[in-house]
């Protein structure tokens, strides 16, 4: 069995989408500690004039290292209505532009309290659309009993030790934190995968690679898309 384990985020990139197409099984890792100003409650989309602006969800305050799962999304800020209002900046220029506002609504349809539950809707509406299989586990309702957790690379190790899996994909950002040895002593092939982000034309904007899968999916089809990740894998 071939698993993946990242945090959840808000509409990731086209990379995150890569990596869950790629594994046969999904963990979601809720039980870290939230870090602000990450892709958790925010991501890129094109600017109506260059370049790009942020997307952003608010959130209640909440202590430093009070860990992803407990993080509520902020309830009183009209959030939802401004993100469609800045969509709005594709709507006479992308292609499928009425088939991702559709995604981006049916994400947001749910009153949903905790940034950690938005996001996982997200991943199944996108995975959805795209017609990858998305077979998840959420970390902090598993129960696991597993070992000795020592470092940051000791996480995947151990939770792959306890579903009995073979292989572990993660990207070329966080390979540092991983000891191979471990792995192969443990009989599990550690893979670092690496992603090309896939170029294509936004006709008069500018291109910018490693947006959210919202501006993929306006200028795609999602044929496109996955003829991208699976030349890809």
């Amino acid at each position: 069995m071939k698993l993946g384990i990242m945090q959840p985020y808000f509409f990731p990139y086209l990379g995150y989408f890569h990596l869950i197409n790629s594994t046969d099984r999904w963990i979601v890792f809720d039980t870290a500690q939230y870090i602000r100003h990450g892709w958790m409650n925010r991501n890129r989309i094109l600017h109506s004039n260059s370049g790009w602006q942020y997307i952003l969800v608010p959130l209640k305050k909440h202590s430093r290292k009070a860990a992803i799962k407990n993080i509520e999304i902020a309830a009183n800020i009209d959030w939802k209505n401004r993100i469609l209002a800045q969509l709005l900046r594709y709507k006479k220029k992308a292609p499928y532009y009425k088939e991702t506002i559709n995604l981006v609504e049916e994400s947001l349809d749910e009153n949903e309290s905790h940034i950690s539950h938005l996001n996982v809707r997200v991943m199944k509406s996108v995975c959805r659309r795209l017609g990858i299989d998305f077979n998840f586990d959420i970390f902090s309702e598993m129960d696991l009993d597993i070992g000795p957790v020592e470092g940051p690379g000791d996480w995947a190790l151990r939770i792959l030790e306890a579903m009995g899996a073979t292989e572990y994909l993660n990207p070329s950002g966080g390979a540092d934190i991983f000891d191979p040895g471990k792995f192969a002593a443990s009989g599990i092939t550690l893979k670092i995968q690496e992603f090309q982000n896939m170029e294509y034309d936004c006709r008069h904007l500018d291109f910018v690679p490693g947006l959210s899968i919202i501006d993929v999916l306006m200028w795609n089809t999602p044929e496109e898309i996955m003829a991208h990740l699976n030349s890809e894998t």
